[in-house]
């Protein structure tokens, strides 16, 4: 995949605003994978995400002590309508937005990708990301900690994608879709299930922990 990841985020982006248009007002208010978070409150949350610099970024942290749990609320409710149709509207504004707090594209397009998965699974929604950009996030996230400890999460163990090139570390194996390694290294455990190895039960222990 090109270093340039913009139209991998753009694609996956709109990929999901499809599917959330055929959401009924009952789905909108279902809990995600995102902590307490509903569908509603991750799309409000992605909509912010692609609508926030790195100047307005900074400065909503220091408003919020550098509390980054109170910045994200305070920058979703800015982003939530009044109604489903409103919120989803104004992620379909930002689709196509370059705009991003750092220049850490992976991270940015994980952003979409994990919260993704995080609004489609508990809806049983089919959309899946492309394994190029699932890829990226994966590479990224087993290279460093950045919005997750996902690098932690896998340390001295070998991740081994079965439906792409992804591979990464060393020790007892893990194998899977790559999806499903990006969102056990994301701290999704429900995605645990669907890998197999020696080194899973590493993975659950910590995730656990």
């Amino acid at each position: 995949m090109s270093d340039d990841l913009w139209p991998a985020i753009h694609a996956e982006r709109a990929a999901l605003a499809d599917e959330l248009g055929t959401l009924t007002d009952d789905q909108w208010r279902t809990r995600s994978l995102c902590g307490e978070w509903t569908v509603e409150e991750v799309v409000a949350h992605l909509t912010a995400a692609a609508g926030i610099g790195q100047f307005r970024w900074i400065r909503s942290m220091v408003g919020a002590g550098f509390n980054a749990d109170k910045h994200n609320r305070r920058r979703l409710d800015e982003q939530r309508g009044a109604t489903p149709a409103e919120t989803l509207a104004r992620f379909r504004a930002v689709v196509t937005s370059r705009t991003a707090a750092s220049g850490h594209l992976p991270a940015w397009l994980g952003e979409v990708v994990v919260h993704g998965q995080d609004i489609r699974r508990p809806l049983g929604l089919p959309g899946t990301p492309s394994v190029d950009a699932t890829t990226a996030v994966a590479r990224f996230f087993a290279a460093r900690n950045f919005t997750v400890a996902s690098r932690t999460a896998i340390e001295g163990l070998r991740l081994e994608a079965t439906d792409g090139p992804f591979t990464a570390g060393d020790g007892p194996l893990v194998t899977g879709t790559t999806l499903a390694l990006t969102m056990a290294m994301a701290g999704r455990s429900v995605f645990l299930d669907e890998l197999t190895g020696p080194g899973v039960e590493t993975l659950r222990s910590r995730d656990s922990a």
